[in-house]
């Protein structure tokens, strides 16, 4: 017994990274997933990557920032699984630019995927959690949610927006049965980690290694995070005894232990 016997889990973002990584975390522990991306190629593989250790998987294509494909999801998740119990808010995207440069599009496309995304996924499964008086959702935020960063000032306030949307919906949940918490990875070996890499490759000139000393630097860690390290602080909220865990903001910066 692994703790999540019984249960069904969706996740969005589950086709690469952090979302892949919890995608079979839970699923090692004994739940079924669901996994939910824009990229449904990824998704596909992934769920067949878990079931080929004998594990319970579906995929789906979702738009997290669509409303219907949202709605049509969470029915999608239901009739495979026959009910959703664990929701992780993973889905999400990046860029770095100074303020000058941001254009409204990217602004709006930052905080759609990021905090209306969150907000439209858990609004379609959190009812249905509360009539059962048990439920579980864990969003993906950022160290970025809590302090500030240069050059990223939509994804900062897109990451912000998601941590304050898990205090007050954890407010709203006491008694329910359903806790409401965030997990806020600093920078994580990840395709998205990739793209910001490139970025500053591009902008500087630097080789990879030069961009990626630069990034640890800036952000003070001594290392990039691992996608499973970010997956077993949400299993570790997933879990039945996690009963008592709600509203907590769970930060994994990569910074190495006095």
């Amino acid at each position: 017994m692994s703790g999540l016997e019984g249960y069904n889990a969706l996740i969005t973002g589950g086709g690469r990274g952090i979302g892949a990584a919890a995608g079979l975390a839970l699923a090692r522990a004994g739940a079924k997933v669901s996994l939910a991306a824009r990229n449904e190629a990824q998704v596909v593989q992934m769920a067949a990557e878990i079931r080929s250790e004998g594990l319970e998987a579906f995929a789906f294509r979702c738009d997290v920032t669509d409303e219907r494909q949202v709605r049509d999801l969470v029915l999608s998740a239901r009739d495979a699984m026959g009910r959703v119990d664990i929701l992780v808010n993973n889905a999400g995207t990046a860029a770095s630019n100074p303020l000058s440069r941001v254009t409204l599009a990217e602004w709006r496309h930052i905080m759609d995927v990021n905090a209306t995304g969150t907000f439209l996924c858990t609004k379609a499964v959190y009812d249905r959690m509360a009539e059962r008086r048990w439920g579980r959702v864990v969003n993906i935020a950022s160290v970025a949610g809590l302090e500030g960063g240069r050059y990223i000032t939509a994804y900062t306030a897109a990451k912000h927006a998601v941590v304050g949307f898990t205090k007050a919906l954890a407010e709203e949940s006491r008694g329910k049965g359903v806790t409401v918490n965030a997990v806020c990875p600093g920078y994580v070996d990840t395709p998205l980690t990739d793209e910001t890499i490139a970025r500053i490759m591009h902008h500087t000139g630097k080789d990879r290694q030069g961009a990626l000393d630069l990034l640890l630097a800036e952000s003070g860690q001594s290392r990039l995070m691992r996608a499973h390290e970010v997956a077993d602080a949400i299993l570790a909220l997933c879990r039945e005894e996690a009963h008592g865990r709600n509203g907590e903001i769970v930060v994994l910066d990569g910074k190495e232990v006095p």
